[in-house]
C-alpha cells in the first residue's frame, strides 16, 4: 500500500491529542477521587504548597499533578507567581455535582472500561455476554454520576412535560415504575418533583437497590419510594400511570419481552417513557464525536450486557429510533413517537 506522508503526519498529529486526552483520563479520576478539584474551586491562585495544605496531600505529587493539568487547559497557571487557578467553568464542570455540567462521573465509567478489558477480551472470542453486574464498581457509581446531572436538568423541567398530560397527572398523583433503575437517580428527581406520586425502583441488581434505597433515605423522599430488586420482564404490578426506562432499553437481551411486560403493567390510558442515548437510524448518521462515545460505551458495556442475557437481541446503545420503534410496536403499543430531544437523548413516548 502507497503512505501519503502527509495524511500520516496530520494522523499522528491528532493521535498525539488522543494520547493526551487519554492520559489526562485518570489524572481526571485522580483529581475527583482525592477532592482536589472541590478543594480549588472558588479558591482563587493557589501554589502546589498551598494546595497541599488545604487538602493534606503530598505537595510534589500536587506540583506535578498541577502541571499536567495546566497543559490540559484544565487550569490557569501563572510562571511569575507559580500560581494555579481552577477558573470558574471548568469549576463547574470538575468540582460541583450538582451542576448539568458534571463530567467526572464519566472518567469514572472509563475507569471501569479499562478495569473490565480482560473479561471483554475473553467475550470477544467466545461470543458469551458480559452482564451488568459482572463490571468493576466504578462503573455502576460513575453511571449514576454521569446520567444525574443530565436528568437534574432535563427530566422534570423539559422530558416529562413533553410527555401528553404526564405531569398533570403526576402533579394530581399518579404510581409510577421506574424499571432499569440503577443507583435511584431518576426516581429520586421525580418523587422530589411530584410528592403526590408515589413510585417504586426496579432494577434486577441487588447492589444498587441497596444504594438507591440510601439515597431516598438520604434525599428525605423514602415514604413515597420503593426500591425492589426485579428484572425487566417481571416485576410487579399491574396498574401504573407512568413506567419509566432511562438508557437500559438497548441494554436487555430481550427488550421486545420487556415491551410486552410494560404493556400488560400500564393502566390503559398509562404512558412509557423512554430515554435513550441519542442516535440517528444510520451508522453513517453517528459517526460524529457523540457517536464516538456511545459506540465505544455500547462496545464495553451495553451489547456485552444485551449478549448475557436470554434473547440476546444486542440492540447497542446506537440503535436509533427506528429499530426502537419496532421493538415497542412487537411489544403491543399502538402509539409511539419522539416527545423530545438533547444532542445526548432521545425521548421517546408510547401508549397502548
Amino acid at each position: 500500500m502507497a503512505v501519503d506522508q502527509e495524511k500520516l503526519q496530520q494522523f499522528m498529529g491528532r493521535m498525539v491529542g488522543e494520547f493526551g486526552a487519554v492520559a489526562s483520563a485518570a489524572l481526571i479520576v485522580l483529581g475527583d477521587k482525592l477532592g482536589i478539584y472541590r478543594a480549588m474551586a472558588g479558591q482563587g491562585a493557589m501554589t502546589s504548597a498551598d494546595l497541599a495544605k488545604s487538602t493534606g496531600l503530598t505537595e510534589r505529587y500536587l506540583r506535578e499533578w498541577l502541571a499536567a493539568q495546566a497543559a490540559a487547559g484544565f487550569v490557569e497557571y501563572n510562571p511569575a507567581k507559580l500560581t494555579y487557578e481552577l477558573p470558574a467553568e471548568q469549576a463547574l464542570c470538575f468540582a460541583d455535582d450538582t451542576s448539568p455540567v458534571f463530567i467526572p462521573g464519566f472518567f469514572q465509567v472509563c475507569e471501569s472500561m479499562f478495569r473490565d478489558l480482560p473479561v471483554i477480551e475473553d467475550a470477544f472470542r467466545s461470543g458469551k455476554g458480559v452482564g451488568w453486574h459482572e463490571h468493576s464498581h466504578a462503573l455502576f457509581h460513575g453511571t449514576e454520576r454521569f446520567f444525574r446531572p443530565g436528568y437534574a436538568a432535563n427530566l422534570v423541567n423539559a422530558w416529562i412535560p413533553a410527555l401528553d398530560g404526564v405531569d398533570e397527572k403526576l402533579k394530581a398523583g399518579a404510581s409510577v415504575a421506574d424499571v432499569g433503575c440503577g443507583h435511584g437517580a431518576s426516581t429520586v428527581l421525580m418523587a422530589q418533583a411530584y410528592p403526590k406520586s408515589t413510585f417504586v425502583g426496579f432494577d434486577y441488581h441487588e447492589p444498587s437497590i441497596r444504594f438507591a434505597r440510601a439515597a431516598a433515605e438520604k434525599a428525605g423522599v423514602a415514604d413515597r419510594i420503593k426500591f425492589e430488586v426485579a428484572a425487566a420482564k417481571d416485576y410487579p404490578g399491574h396498574d401504573y400511570q407512568l413506567v419509566t426506562f432511562f438508557d437500559c432499553l438497548h441494554d436487555m437481551g430481550d427488550p421486545i419481552g420487556a415491551a410486552a411486560h410494560v404493556h400488560q403493567s400500564l393502566k390503559p390510558d398509562g404512558t412509557w417513557m423512554i430515554v435513550e442515548p441519542f442516535a440517528n437510524d444510520l451508522t453513517e448518521d453517528n459517526l460524529n464525536p457523540v457517536g464516538r462515545i456511545f459506540y465505544a460505551a455500547s462496545t464495553l458495556i451495553c451489547t456485552p450486557a444485551s449478549l448475557s442475557q436470554d434473547g440476546q437481541m444486542g440492540l447497542g446503545a446506537q440503535a436509533g429510533e427506528a429499530r426502537l420503534k419496532d421493538v415497542v410496536s412487537k411489544g403491543g403499543f399502538s402509539h409511539f413517537r419522539r416527545a423530545t430531544e438533547t444532542p445526548f437523548n432521545l425521548v421517546l413516548e408510547a401508549r397502548p
